[in-house]
Parts: C-alpha cells; sequence; structure tokens
C-alpha cells in the first residue's frame, strides 16, 4: 500500500511538472506574440513616419521645381527687357511719353500717336500735369493734348470719351462752336489753352509704361 502510494505521488509530481512546463511554454508564446504584434506595431508605424517625411520631401521638392521654373522665366524676361519705354520716349511713374518734333493739325497728331500704339496726353493727376510743364517750361511752342470739345456733346472729353476733371486745371481762350473740326486744348508752359482743332501744334503721345514687376 506505502509503495502504491509512493507511485501515485511520483506521478502526481510528474504530471504538476507537465503542468508547468506546458504553462511556461504557453506563457513563453503568449510572450512571444505579444512581443511579435508590438514589433509588427512598431514597424508599421516607422514605415508610416517614413512615408509621411518622404511625402514632406515630395512636396518641398515639386515646390523648389516650381520656384525654379519661376525664377528661370523671371531670368528671360529680364534678359529680353529693354527698358519701361521705347527709345527718345520719356517715363514718368507708369506712363511714356513722347514729344514730337513736327507740327501737326489737331487729327493728324491724334494719327500720328495712334501709328505709335499710343494716344494723345490724357492729364490723369496734378502730380502729371507738374511733370508735362515741366518737360515743355523752357519751350515756346504749343502741344496738343487729347483733350477736345465737339458735336454732338459740346464738352471737354479725352479720346477715350472720360470727361476732364476741373480741379485738374482750367482752359483759358474763347470757345466756338464755328470750329469745323472742333474746339481742341494744347498745353503751352504752364497753361492750357482752347483753339480751332485745324490749326498745327506740336503733340504729346502716352502710352503705358512696360514696367517689368516682381513676381
Amino acid at each position: 500500500m506505502a509503495r502504491q502510494q509512493k507511485v501515485l505521488k511520483q506521478q502526481q509530481a510528474n504530471i504538476t511538472h507537465q503542468e508547468n512546463i506546458l504553462e511556461g511554454q504557453i506563457l513563453a508564446q503568449r510572450q512571444s506574440e505579444k512581443s511579435s504584434q508590438e514589433s509588427q506595431k512598431e514597424l508599421k508605424e516607422m514605415i508610416e513616419t517614413l512615408a509621411h517625411k518622404l511625402d514632406e520631401k515630395s512636396k518641398k521638392l515639386m515646390e523648389l521645381h516650381r520656384q525654379n521654373l519661376n525664377l528661370q522665366e523671371v531670368l528671360k524676361e529680364a534678359a529680353n527687357y529693354s527698358g519701361p519705354c521705347p527709345q527718345d520716349w520719356l517715363w514718368h511713374e507708369e506712363n511714356c511719353y513722347q514729344f514730337s518734333s513736327g507740327s501737326f493739325n489737331w487729327e493728324k497728331s491724334q494719327e500720328n500717336c495712334l501709328s505709335l500704339d499710343a494716344h494723345l496726353l490724357k492729364i490723369n493727376s496734378t502730380d502729371e500735369l507738374e511733370f508735362i510743364q515741366q518737360m515743355i517750361a523752357h519751350s515756346s511752342f504749343p502741344f496738343w493734348t487729347g483733350l477736345s470739345m465737339r458735336k454732338p456733346s459740346y464738352s471737354w472729353l479725352w479720346e477715350d470719351g472720360t470727361p476732364l476733371m476741373p480741379h485738374l486745371f482750367r482752359i483759358q481762350g474763347a470757345v466756338s462752336h464755328m470750329y469745323p473740326s472742333g474746339t481742341c486744348a494744347y498745353i503751352q508752359r504752364r497753361t492750357v489753352f482752347a483753339e480751332n482743332c485745324i490749326l498745327t501744334a506740336f503733340s504729346i503721345c502716352q502710352k503705358k509704361a512696360n514696367i517689368l514687376r516682381a513676381q
């Protein structure tokens, strides 16, 4: 009987030992699986981080490429840039001006300016008026402007149809509705005069300046 109990205890001890081994193996496997899952998670996070950094670098590279193209375009424009105004024209703020070397009636002067892709002088500000007055201060010649008074309105209008702003200057001289070609305005030194459009005078052509602006 004692021998049987001893054998039974030995078997129970063996079973307990086997159970402990099995539990240890199960625990080790679970720890291994947990470690593997954590490693996979870390690897996934690392891949996502690298993908995000790569995307950011790709965007920066594209932006640098765009800036490089813009710079090349600016340099190309600068290489072909000959200045804001054609040769023999004067530049002031946003406009170019040419003072004629010959005298013609108002309509012929208008045609001459149109042939230069320009129009007769249109004064838009007191600053522009002062600039023109300074340019002709030492000349006694009259210069046609783009201002005229003709049928049917008989009001002072610029070539583009806009009216004269009365605060800019007062027009001296008589206005006659009897002039066949109307009444036109010329500037002489610091004064603007009304005169028969058929008479001859020098003229001032005006066009927009070709200003190279920063991108």
